[in-house]
């Protein structure tokens, strides 16, 4: 960063100016929104009489604070989650990466250890010990051992039950249920898709038609819905985008409807994101909105788009870090989802990972950065696809790819002749490939 610290653009006469405005007519939503934007307000009121040189700043020590202890200890209130403590493994653990900030290898072989407790006899990852199998903590426990990344962590990993455990909730359409038994969403086919491609058991024949029902949930706004038919939505898109990057079908879907749509769902006043078309804006959309930016930059690219930015993606990266800073900080430590909200590990994961994209473009061989406030605002990198940082993908395929695919197509009717696929994000991070 060279020169004067950029001026806040909160701070500016025209900011004001970005309210919504009803037309005067008030609807329940309407007021919900001046609500937020009245509150969004008052936080840069105070930020101003306190502050002559504004100069936001990531409250890195609390954060460290708040997150380490989540590891060893967490209070009553989280009881509620207890079939999702895998991700809280992950959250805590990706957000300490992302903060630089390293893992004691006690600490590291302790969640090994509670992870390989959630491991399914019969293949993939539960919520808790004794819980049944399902993909969503699949994909968390297989982050946060790849984040790990000590052959303790990958060998937690029983890579030919996890792929029977794919195989089991599979459909016949292409689509995957979240456990057997379950509910068909397209977080299911990210959730299969990431873990598959890390951890080298990813085969055509598992993906079969995949693409194809991915494909039938961008709807006429765009964006992705949970299944075909339904409104498109930030963590649905980012899942069924991610998916297909993978799998190397992104080319596929209409790209410019798409960033039309997610381009659109960046808060005018606010600077941070929203789920869906006329939501409040949430601090957990700074990732899996802002992060379909370098996936999409990534496939114009891929398309000989010539008028493409080689230093800035496709959104206001200064607005969203201006949100986050000043807008999703608990000054105890932890970050949230907008003010008046509590801190959770989840938005502190999030609001974290999408401050990381804000703040780099490209890859190792074109990298820019847009970092606001001072230099130890910086956060490390993190990759687009799997939202664990760039190296330790590096390092899990480099490992993974070395042993051999397990051959469970062949019990589930495929031919031997169809062989292994390697993943399309592979080769690095889905950013701008110059």
């Amino acid at each position: 960063m060279d020169g004067a610290p950029a001026p806040l653009r909160c701070f500016s006469e025209r900011h004001a100016a970005e309210v919504f405005a009803d037309d005067g007519v008030e609807t329940v939503t309407s007021a919900e929104q001046k609500k937020v934007e009245h509150n969004i307000e008052e936080v840069i009121s105070v930020y101003k009489q306190i502050h002559s040189l504004p100069q936001p700043t990531l409250l890195r020590e609390q954060h460290y604070q708040y997150l380490k202890k989540g590891l060893r200890h967490l209070s009553d209130s989280y009881e509620c989650l207890d079939a999702s403590r895998p991700w809280l493994c992950y959250w805590i653990l990706h957000s300490l990466e992302l903060l630089e900030e390293p893992i004691p290898a006690a600490v590291a072989s302790d969640v090994c250890q509670f992870l390989a407790r959630c491991q399914s006899p019969t293949g993939g990852f539960a919520g808790g010990p004794g819980q049944h199998a399902h993909l969503a903590p699949t994909y968390a426990a297989v982050n946060a051992l790849c984040i790990i990344g000590t052959e303790e962590a990958y060998n937690v990993i029983d890579r030919e039950k996890l792929l029977d455990f794919l195989w089991s909730v599979k459909q016949p359409d292409g689509s995957f249920v979240m456990h057997v038994g379950g509910e068909v969403d397209v977080r299911s086919a990210y959730c299969a898709a990431s873990v598959a491609s890390l951890t080298n058991i990813l085969t055509p024949k598992l993906f079969e038609d995949t693409p194809s029902w991915i494909l039938r949930c961008q709807n006429w706004e765009g964006g992705l819905g949970g299944v075909p038919g339904l409104e498109a939505h930030g963590g649905y898109t980012f899942c069924g985008t991610a998916a297909l990057v993978i799998l190397g079908k992104e080319h596929m879907l209409d790209l410019k409807a798409l960033l039309r749509w997610v381009v659109s769902r960046q808060m005018r006043f606010e600077g941070g994101f929203q789920g869906r078309c006329n939501k409040l804006v949430d601090g957990c959309y700074s990732f899996w909105q802002a992060g379909l930016l370098p996936l999409l930059h990534r496939a114009f690219f891929k398309e000989g788009e010539s008028q493409l930015s080689r230093q800035r993606w496709m959104f206001e990266q200064q607005a969203l870090q201006e949100y986050i800073l000043l807008c999703c900080q608990n000054p105890a430590g932890g970050l949230l989802d907008k003010p008046g909200k509590s801190r959770d590990f989840y938005h502190t994961c999030y609001c974290l990972s999408g401050l990381s994209i804000a703040q780099h473009f490209g890859n190792v061989d074109l990298h820019h950065e847009l970092i606001l406030g001072k230099e130890e605002n910086r956060l490390a990198p993190t990759h687009p696809v799997y939202n664990i940082c760039p190296e330790k993908v590096a390092q899990a395929l480099q490992h993974f790819h070395q042993l051999p695919v397990p051959e469970a197509d062949q019990r589930h009717g495929a031919s031997s002749a169809d062989g292994p696929s390697a993943p399309a994000a592979s080769s690095g991070s889905a950013e701008h490939q110059s």
